[in-house]
């Protein structure tokens, strides 16, 4: 793809957002689109926030599920940014406006306490590196009409970000078992998602260490303070007006997505 090409992409993606007229999968409309460009139209529009007065606060990793990677004919995850106005707290109402065909999922959510420096830390480096966890709920969303996304789509699109929910009972790394640690997500009581640790590639850690050298080789190592989260525990779910989910991660605590109804009321 040539830059005005990557700019049209990427104006395309920010216009859906703002009108809700989702658009066609980018690699049909620029059949040519890899990874490289997928990327380079994501940093398009990460510029474009930052310009606007919007603050990088963290990234997200998607893709850890193998399932999902072997749907998606990829054999690694994908990252996008995590800004400011994109976090919200237990139990605060999310409003609609800032959604785009949603989607929930479980995560474990980590807190860096120092930087990484180096362009290829190890699991030690990382977990020397991490202050405290913290269970979570991502909201994802697609700018892709019908969600009909592959690699290229969803990189370019944020890795299909939208926002995200943190709990408030932070955890050190040794109070809890990354791997085993089980999770339900229940919609109004009902459980809707199960799952654990190890289903974001074996370990929430290793997910972790995967971004950690990726944004080190591009320049953009980890600093103190950055939100990293890590990628699902569980089946992903729709969400609809007015849904409230309560999630559980043993020995991590509990976190609760609140949307707004249709009406414009708040769930409760």
């Amino acid at each position: 793809m040539n830059p005005e090409q990557l700019r049209e992409a990427a104006q395309s993606l920010r216009d859906a957002e703002s009108s809700g007229r989702f658009i066609a999968p980018l690699r049909e409309t620029y059949p040519g689109i890899d990874g490289e460009a997928a990327y380079a139209i994501q940093q398009i529009n990460t510029e474009h926030r930052l310009a606007s007065g919007r603050r990088i606060v963290g990234c997200k990793i998607g893709l850890t599920a193998r399932a999902v990677q072997t749907q998606l004919g990829v054999d690694q995850p994908d990252f996008g940014m995590l800004f400011d106005d994109m976090g919200y707290g237990d139990g605060e109402p999310v409003p609609l406006a800032v959604l785009q065909q949603p989607k929930i999922e479980a995560e474990v959510a980590f807190v860096l306490g120092r930087d990484l420096r180096s362009d290829n830390p190890s699991q030690v480096d990382v977990m020397n590196a991490i202050d405290y966890a913290l269970p979570a709920l991502e909201i994802v969303g697609s700018r892709i009409a019908n969600w009909s996304i592959k690699f290229v789509d969803t990189v370019a699109d944020n890795a299909s970000s939208s926002c995200y929910v943190l709990g408030s009972t932070p955890r050190r790394l040794s109070e809890f078992d990354l791997r085993l640690c089980g999770m339900v997500m229940s919609r109004r009581g009902e459980p809707v998602s199960t799952g654990a640790g190890a289903a974001c590639l074996g370990n929430p850690l290793n997910a972790v260490v995967w971004l950690a050298r990726t944004m080190g080789r591009l320049g953009r190592p980890l600093r103190a303070g950055d939100l990293v989260m890590s990628g699902a525990l569980g089946p992903m779910v729709a969400v609809s007006p007015g849904d409230v989910f309560d999630t559980r991660i043993n020995g991590l605590g509990s976190v609760k997505a609140v949307f707004e109804a249709a009406s414009g009321k708040d769930a409760s």
